[in-house]
């Protein structure tokens, strides 16, 4: 009886040895640059991320209706200042893309701006009313002068996020 015993702890000894060292393996294995961002939203990794310039040239071969499924990086240029509900991207000096955040899940801090980011999501052209122009400028912190200059509605390259990370 006593062998029997002893085998028996033997064995979940051994058990729970290897159980231990699996997880100890799969803690190790996670990547370490990962620790040099903060993540929002759904879970994504830095790799295989197009650079905004390169992200530009797939927004200019969209037309207004297509969508593209993309990961892509740059650095916050601004950030909605109530919420922090979107942000804005530059692609290059002069063009940026409206960032908005998947069934509006997760915001970013705001005082994100100039941060540097990773974007994985939708990328769609559409055409932004001026009550919405007036909206965002209105987040934005704009002036009441600068809000009523907005009289026409824009061709807008957005972006729909499923998550991102926020270099720290």
């Amino acid at each position: 009886m006593r062998l029997i015993v002893k085998t028996i702890l033997v064995a979940l000894l051994v058990f729970t040895a290897c159980k231990n060292e699996r997880s100890e393996k799969k803690a190790t294995e996670t990547p370490e640059t990962t620790a040099s961002f903060d993540s929002f939203g759904a879970v994504i990794s830095e790799n295989d991320a197009l650079s905004s310039a390169e992200m530009l040239s797939k927004f200019n071969s969209l037309q207004v209706g297509d969508t593209l499924n993309v990961k892509f990086a740059s650095s916050i240029k601004e950030v909605c200042s109530k919420k922090g509900c979107w942000m804005k991207l530059p692609l290059n000096l002069e063009t940026e893309t409206m960032v908005r955040f998947k069934d509006y899940g997760f915001f970013m801090p705001l005082d994100s701006k100039d941060r540097e980011v990773i974007v994985e999501g939708k990328a769609y052209v559409t055409e932004v009313s001026v009550d919405d122009l007036k909206h965002y400028a209105e987040d934005a912190g704009k002036s009441a002068e600068e809000i009523a200059k907005i009289t026409t509605p824009k061709k807008e390259f957005a972006f729909e996020a499923n998550g991102v990370l926020m270099k720290k």
